[in-house]
């Protein structure tokens, strides 16, 4: 492997080297990376999600709405477990009203997943 390197007041700062060499390092590097995914996912797994239910978020369904609807539960269903009014379900998917911190932690819960995975990009 050629390289060069340039230094810095007399001490090594930078290597060059040929862009095929970066790029199998850089392949070599994401590689680790994906590895070590998938070794914590092993270790510790968690709930994954039907393309269909990732594919709705991504094309703009409300999170809530989306797992709700993956769940099997009415916005009825949903709000009388998470102590609220179904109105107020029906707000949020729609975008018109956010929940709160404790609100989101109820619904979370009433839905089996993790209150982060209700925050929509609004």
């Amino acid at each position: 492997m050629s390289r060069q390197i340039i230094t810095r007041d007399g001490k090594p700062a930078y290597v060059v080297i040929p862009i095929e060499e970066w790029r199998r390092i850089e392949a070599t590097l994401e590689d680790r990376v994906d590895a070590a995914a998938v070794r914590a996912f092993r270790k510790n797994p968690t709930e994954t999600f039907p393309d269909s239910v990732v594919a709705a978020i991504l094309d703009g369904t409300h999170p809530l709405k989306a797992l709700r609807e993956h769940r099997g539960l009415t916005q009825a269903a949903l709000a009388k477990i998470s102590d609220t009014s179904s109105v107020y379900v029906s707000q949020i998917e729609r975008g018109r009203r956010h929940a709160g911190r404790k609100l989101r932690a109820k619904l979370a819960s009433a839905l089996n997943v993790e209150a982060g995975l209700l925050a929509s990009e609004d």
